[in-house]
């Protein structure tokens, strides 16, 4: 078995990653680093994992430890790392923004679906962000097959949990209730993201992605929505998605129509295409806390380390 850490241990992220690794068979989870509840208990906080662990919050970090897992606010990771040196032998999962972007570092991005050969063979890796994946695995089969042509337009709706644990004006349960808004139109950090896998996978005619985030009255999961002009018809978008993800354990084109329920509590990300016209829609559903998160770093650590991709990470849906 190998040994993990998590530094910032306190938040949605961490109490998903923990939830997951206490039961990983490959893992023992080592130590969960927290600066706010050195000496409490995990499950004071994480209330979900009462009877589960009796793990405690520590003010130490074990630095020989075989894998951490970095779930501190964005801007922080490259300054924690500045500060604290972990052995030669100890790979690092980044699930902040901090690493994303391609540039004088050694992270590898950590999108299995496109970059598996990749993962394998990396130390570091830098774990996309929620609307990133969702949206990524909806149209980066179009640009890996060079029809990605025209602009996309996404419109994508997230829980409250995506907003991390901190309390803000939008965050709270009697702004978030019986209500609906957008933010940050045109202007998400998620798009850079996106933007650079584009950039890789079909060099020429980038498109414009054009997306409008949304905050839904519930607590976790993405629901996604991109639309963008396709030559072909229904069967062969079809065939360019079963190919592009023939190879992907949490990825699936499906016929049903989508709806959160169907992967809530699950690394899975379901796909629905449906042809309007000279439009392809594609529908993209995931839990933001795992597919988009903690399940999809835990994902890439499996693949770090040789085990079972799926090994975990077996999670059933909480569909009613």
């Amino acid at each position: 078995m190998i040994k993990a850490g998590i530094i910032g241990g306190a938040g949605y992220t961490a109490g998903e990653l923990i939830r997951i690794l206490i039961n990983h068979p490959e893992v023992k989870l080592d130590f969960v680093y927290s600066t706010s509840q050195p000496g409490k208990p995990v499950a004071g906080v994480h209330q979900d994992l009462l009877g589960e662990t009796d793990l405690q919050f520590s003010g130490q970090i074990n630095k020989n430890v075989d894998v951490v897992f970095l779930c501190l606010g964005h801007g922080n990771s490259v300054k924690f790392l500045a500060e604290n040196q972990f052995s030669g032998n100890t790979k690092i999962v980044d699930l902040s923004t901090d690493y994303r972007m391609s540039g004088e570092h050694s992270f590898v991005y950590g999108l299995p679906e496109f970059n598996k050969e990749k993962i394998k063979k990396a130390d570091f890796i830098a774990n996309p962000g929620c609307f990133a994946t969702a949206i990524s695995l909806a149209i980066l089969p179009l640009a890996k097959a060079g029809l990605l042509q025209d602009d996309v337009h996404v419109n994508a709706v997230t829980g409250a949990t995506g907003a991390g644990t901190s309390l803000s004006a939008t965050t709270h349960f009697t702004w978030r209730d019986n209500n609906f808004s957008s933010y940050k139109a045109f202007e998400h950090q998620h798009l850079n993201e996106i933007g650079q896998s584009l950039k890789i996978l079909q060099k020429d005619k980038l498109p414009e992605i054009n997306f409008i985030p949304n905050r839904g009255n519930f607590s976790r999961g993405i629901h996604a929505t991109a639309y963008t002009k396709f030559d072909g018809n229904l069967e062969q978008a079809k065939k360019i998605y079963s190919e592009a993800y023939i190879d992907s354990v949490f990825t699936f084109v499906v016929e049903e129509d989508l709806h959160l329920k169907q992967v809530v509590n699950t690394n899975k990300c379901l796909l629905k295409l449906q042809k309007f016209g000279d439009k392809l829609l594609i529908t993209s559903i995931i839990d933001n806390l795992l597919k988009g998160a903690s399940g999809q770093a835990v994902q890439n650590m499996n693949l770090m380390f040789g085990f079972e991709e799926t090994s975990g990470l077996k999670l059933k849906a909480s569909y009613f």
